[in-house]
């Protein structure tokens, strides 16, 4: 145990002086109405010099200093704008809507939500997401399907019917006039109070954001995973898109901890899982195209709609066949090719898994193909995949 360090007090201050405040670096003194800041220097050792010697006029000028300010609600909006563009970010947020002020906002000081909504303090919410390509919502119907279905499961209520919610996204996005970007829109159990129980909640609240991405670009180059040590969600929720993301995160940042992109998950029985939030799909030595079954796992959109191109490449020969299966760690690792599957990635492919380099170390035709053909899709696909944004 290191040894508790010793404060000399400057023999200026041995008459009169009361230590005031405290903090890592300021010592604040104390005398009457003047006032002595000493500042820690950058020495290992425990030595201060005085910085400044205040008189201060009145015991509210110092108030003033040290307490908390008391805000009205648009000093505290002026003070949120100001902290937005104090940092830069590559993430745009354009435009907002809130069922809460039931409408659609396009200042990013405005896009909040209340802190007693059941979302922030118990987790009881559910999400779900869209990509934005010129100017169509890429697969809105079949993101609003589970996002619906996830509410069920998280036992809320929806606020209103399915049209008025779908026509609710596609106007926010109209309003945020963003062509390229994602959609984001959250279902929570309402605010109300701080409860467990929503029992006390006003109803169930509606939220949806367009966000434009400037670091958003779809990549051919592999990517390195790990094995995640953070345990994955019961089946139960992992089913669900909930908003309890914290394995998720967890999970993310060992993987950059450990120099990879993401780590991947294992079921309760020891079989490949997913990642993060993306699925996973493995290209075996007989061309079949295989991913883990969605009875334990979120049933990714994107990753559905490749099983669907994926069909073209059978036609073509590329692939031997497509199928659904509980996969091993030897048999993923064992494959030509392994790709993540995500809205967020699309097709990414996976040159090496822990120590394990996957196939011949370079990114396989068949993810390159995928990837190409799932862009293609965004761009140019059937109204079943594309809903067009009236401008």
């Amino acid at each position: 145990m290191a040894s508790p360090t010793t404060l000399a007090i400057p023999s200026s201050l041995s008459q009169g002086w009361l230590i005031h405040s405290l903090s890592s670096k300021n010592l604040f003194f104390r005398n009457g109405s003047s006032l002595l800041q000493l500042r820690q220097s950058q020495s290992p050792h425990l030595q201060w010099s005085a910085v400044k010697n205040s008189s201060l006029c009145s015991e509210t000028e110092l108030g003033q200093i040290f307490d908390v300010p008391l805000l009205s609600c648009s000093e505290a909006t002026e003070r949120l704008r100001t902290f937005r563009a104090s940092y830069e970010s590559k993430q745009q947020y354009l435009a907002m809507y809130s069922s809460i002020y039931g409408g659609i906002t396009t200042d990013p000081a405005a896009m909040v939500i209340p802190i007693d909504d059941h979302m922030v303090h118990r987790g009881h919410g559910v999400f779900d997401t869209a990509a934005i390509m010129d100017g169509y919502l890429y697969e809105l119907n079949q993101h609003l399907d589970r996002f619906i279905g996830s509410a069920a499961m998280a036992k809320i209520k929806l606020p209103f019917d399915r049209e008025s919610i779908r026509r609710i996204l596609i106007q926010t996005v109209s309003a945020a006039k963003c062509r390229k970007g994602s959609l984001r829109y959250w279902l929570s159990a309402g605010a109300g109070d701080f409860q467990l129980s929503p029992s006390g909640c006003h109803g169930s609240s509606l939220y949806a954001i367009v966000i434009q991405d400037e670091s958003a670009a779809f990549s051919h180059s592999g990517i390195k995973v790990v094995t995640s040590s953070v345990p994955i969600k019961p089946p139960q929720f992992a089913v669900m898109k909930n908003v309890n993301y914290l394995p998720n995160a967890l999970s993310k940042m060992e993987a950059e901890e450990n120099g990879a992109y993401v780590a991947i998950w294992l079921d309760g029985d020891g079989y490949i899982a997913e990642g993060p939030n993306m699925n996973v799909a493995f290209v075996t030595k007989g061309k079949e195209l295989v991913m883990p079954k969605f009875d334990k796992i979120l049933s990714g959109c994107t990753a559905r709609r490749v099983l669907v191109l994926a069909e073209s490449l059978v036609e073509a020969g590329a692939l031997s066949g497509i199928r659904l299966c509980d996969l091993t760690v030897e048999e993923g690792k064992e494959a030509d090719e392994m790709m993540l599957i995500g809205s967020g990635v699309l097709v990414r492919a996976v040159v090496q898994w822990d120590d394990q380099v996957i196939g011949d170390g370079n990114v396989g035709p068949v993810a390159h193909s995928l990837l190409n053909l799932i862009l293609e899709d965004m761009k140019s696909g059937p109204d079943t995949v594309r809903v067009a944004v009236p401008y």
